[in-house]
Order: structure tokens, then sequence, then C-alpha cells
């Protein structure tokens, strides 16, 4: 079993390591998964970002590599143009990325700007290359008042907008400032055990999905049109 020094929360004695072998198959590479995790507030004690540190903590637990974004210092859409060095290392981080880990406080009830603006900075497509089609996603929210799930939902929206592989669970902490230490790590409650198998379940997932992406996201109609790309170009060649 994984040793679990920086998760006092976990309970040695149910935690499962993920069982990759029945989830992929024999010439699958067993190379870590690369995930993502990306959180939507800047403030110095950010609930959002203890959920995300807390996701990385429990996702390397469990066997992946995995990579925090921070938005400080991205420049707001189209404020900038996408040679800006945190737009860069956003997108580089989204092309190495398997899989993601989205958490949004909410507020007016929705995410807020900075999430959107990371997500906003990701094009569906670059160069020839799809960063975000067919990898997986995690969402997860935090809100200053009762239990609500509007980010969520629109993250799930946006998800499926980036042609992302959502997993059905998900998570809300409510009233999150009665929910972390004064260190910023989680209280054990129900709320922490959801973010637990929300992070199981995108292991899981995101291994099924190692190596099916792109058989999985192929699609008839641009099939058909990079037939007609092609044959256009041969007959360019040819006049």
């Amino acid at each position: 079993m994984t040793p679990l020094p920086d998760l006092p929360n976990i309970d040695a004695k149910h935690w499962q390591d993920i069982d990759v072998d029945q989830l992929v198959g024999a010439g699958v590479s067993r190379e870590p998964l690369r995930i993502l995790v990306l959180h939507g507030s800047l403030r110095s004690r950010s609930y959002s970002r203890f959920v995300a540190e807390e996701a990385g903590r429990l996702l390397s637990a469990m066997g992946a590599e995995v990579r925090h974004f921070s938005a400080h210092g991205l420049p707001l859409p189209d404020a900038e143009d996408e040679s800006h060095h945190k737009v860069q290392e956003l997108r580089d981080l989204a092309i190495w990325a398997e899989g993601m880990v989205w958490v949004s406080p909410e507020r007016h009830g929705n995410l807020t700007a900075v999430m959107k603006a990371q997500i906003d900075w990701l094009p569906l497509s670059m160069g020839g290359i799809r960063p975000t089609q067919g990898k997986t996603l995690a969402l997860m929210q935090v809100s200053g008042g009762s239990q609500s799930f509007n980010a969520v939902n629109q993250m799930r929206v946006l998800g499926r907008w980036m042609r992302m592989l959502t997993i059905p669970n998900q998570s809300s902490v409510p009233k999150a400032f009665n929910e972390f230490d004064e260190a910023g790590r989680m209280r054990l409650s129900p709320l922490y055990l959801r973010i637990v198998d929300v992070c199981e379940e995108l292991m899981k997932f995101t291994w099924m999905n190692r190596e099916r992406a792109g058989y999985l996201t192929s699609r008839y109609s641009e099939r058909v049109e990079s037939a007609e790309e092609v044959s256009r170009r041969v007959n360019q060649r040819s006049i």
C-alpha cells in the first residue's frame, strides 16, 4: 500500500491503491497519470486553493504526477496576445496533462472570473493540437454560504464545450470557512470524503481513457473534412 504521510484524514485500513490492471490492457503504459489542477482565486487565504492542494496530495498518493497552475499574473483574455508567458505556461500544462481538476469558488451564482479566464485561454484547437479534447475532468467548488452546485454545473457545461470527459462525481464545499484549519488543511468530514471519492474516480476514468482518447473522440464529420482537405492539397499541386 502507498504510504500516506501527508494525509492525516485518511484511514489506512480503508485506503485502496488503484488497481491499474483492472482498468487498462497489458500493452498500455504504466507511467504515472499526468493531472493538472486549476483553481479560481487569487486570495492569500483561498479555500479553492486549499481544496486544489488537497486534491493534489490525494492524487499524488494515488499514483499521479500532479502539477498546479497559479493564475497570478495571467492576463484577461484578449488583454495580451497568446505569447504572454503565463498563457504559454497554462497551454503547455494543458497539452502535458491527461486529466484535469477545476476548483472554483462560487461568486454571484457562478464560477469566478479568475477560473473562467484560465479556461478561456485554452483554445479548442492550437496548431493542429486540441489541448483539452478527450481528456478527463473533475469538478469541485467552494462557497461561503449554503450548499450550492451553480459553479460545478457551469464548469460541467464548459467541460463539454472543451470536449472533455467530465466524470459523474463532483464536490461542493459549503461554508468553506468552517472546513479548514489555520494551516489551510481540510477538517475530516463527509465533505472531505467526497473530495477523496472524486479524486479516486478521476484516477480510474483517466486510466481507462489512457491511449483510448484518440479513438473515443474520432468523428466521422472530421474524418470527411480531413479527407477533403488532403484532396484539395493534392489537386492544387497538380495544377
